[in-house]
């Protein structure tokens, strides 16, 4: 990186970031608010530890099926109408979904409010196309950096406050997070300025919205190549975890909410310390090749680490031992998003949050299938870890394609 490089790179990020920053963490307030009890929730309907494992994942798996097959479309509508539209009119779809959770009856009806949230999860690939349109390609990795910033504010306030609220009664973390997302779109109407000016956007061709199409896309990028599959590889990984850990820690440790609530409070410091304060000096420091590859080792060593674990304390440790990994994910979107015009951030964006999604998708199936299985095994069991064992491997690979690519 040359010198006047630096210096961009060093430059704080443009005021109207802000704005959208808030939106973001109010967004993932909501989401967190919700995760330590979704499981429970499922089990109100459920009889069993392995139908509570198979449910869970079929509902989090019908959202990121309908978020893979919106979101390519809501970031080319972002190219087209603008970021502040969308924008809102996604959270406001996250509100109103969060509410209507509250008030369904049965299994089914949750799979069928949740597939339609997942029409509308669209709103952070235009966050991200936001954050692109406003900040230098230099200083692009930092400034998606503090988007996932926002992530781990989020998840520092919410899954705690969720827990303590889940604790009292089941839905009072859903209405909770409903206020906070129909609160997000009025702050945003009346404070989120538009990014994408008019001379910038272009015309919507739904074939281009196409999820596989915009997939095709990404791997035709300059400089790109084996990137998408590091991406994909690594996004399967964290899904994984993500949504096993919850399931995973009452099966073999007793957790409650509130202690679940605390283990993603730990999450968010990790990703805030390294994402929105250390990581501009980090990657300016060690380049964002270097950023990747430590990134994703140490999250291989973390998740072979977490199925190991034996004790609950040793999990708490872990998650602060591994916050080098949250510097990859915003090294590989940087390198996603120099490799795209202006004219195409809100689509590209899109398209990585579609391949997350489908990712999530296949991770959530084979995840809580695990867990199902293992589910009858004592405790103290090391099968009990198998869902963090295949993460772990996962994992590895992706950082194998990784070493390859940026290596050679």
């Amino acid at each position: 990186m040359t010198s006047s490089e630096q210096a961009d790179a060093a430059k704080p990020l443009p005021t109207n970031v802000r704005f959208v920053l808030i939106t973001v963490f109010l967004d993932i307030l909501g989401i967190g608010l919700i995760i330590p009890v979704l499981p429970r929730l499922v089990a109100s309907y459920t009889l069993q530890a392995d139908s509570q494992a198979y449910w869970y994942g079929a509902i989090v798996a019908i959202y990121g099926v309908m978020q893979f097959i919106f979101a390519p479309m809501i970031g080319a509508l972002s190219d087209r109408y603008g970021r502040r539209p969308v924008l809102l009119i996604c959270v406001f779809g996250l509100g109103l979904n969060f509410l209507l959770l509250t008030q369904v009856t049965t299994i089914y009806w949750m799979l069928l409010v949740r597939a339609i949230g997942g029409i509308t999860a669209g709103n952070l690939s235009v966050a991200n196309a936001y954050i692109a349109d406003v900040s230098s390609p230099e200083n692009r990795a930092k400034a998606l950096g503090k988007i996932g910033a926002m992530f781990g504010l989020g998840f520092i306030c919410g899954p705690v406050i969720g827990g303590m609220l889940g604790e009292a009664h089941i839905h009072y973390p859903f209405y909770l997070a409903a206020a906070v997302a129909l609160a997000n779109v009025m702050y945003g109407y009346f404070s989120l300025p538009e990014s994408l000016p008019a001379d910038h956007r272009k015309p919507f061709h739904i074939s281009a919205a196409n999820p596989f199409a915009g997939l095709r896309g990404l791997a035709h990028l300059r400089g790109v190549g084996a990137l998408v599959w590091v991406y994909a590889l690594t996004m399967f990984a964290q899904f994984t975890l993500q949504t096993t850990w919850v399931l995973s820690t009452e099966l073999r440790f007793g957790w409650t909410p509130m202690q679940n609530g605390f283990s993603l409070f730990m999450v968010g410091v990790s990703s805030v310390l390294m994402q929105g304060v250390f990581l501009g000096r980090y990657i300016k420091r060690v380049g964002d090749a270097n950023a990747v590859l430590i990134g994703l080792a140490s999250s291989t060593v973390a998740l072979t680490c977490y199925g190991l674990a034996t004790q609950g304390w040793m999990m708490y440790v872990l998650i602060l031992c591994n916050v080098l990994a949250f510097a990859a994910g915003p090294a590989l979107q940087g390198f996603f998003s120099r490799a795209v015009d202006a004219r195409s951030q809100g689509l590209a964006m899109g398209s990585l949050t579609a391949l997350a999604s489908i990712m999530s998708v296949f991770a959530t199936l084979i995840g809580t299938s695990i867990v199902g299985q293992v589910s009858h095994f004592p405790k103290g069991s090391i099968l009990l870890g198998a869902p963090f064992f295949l993460a772990a491997t996962i994992q590895l690979m992706a950082l194998t394609l990784a070493l390859r690519h940026l290596k050679k």
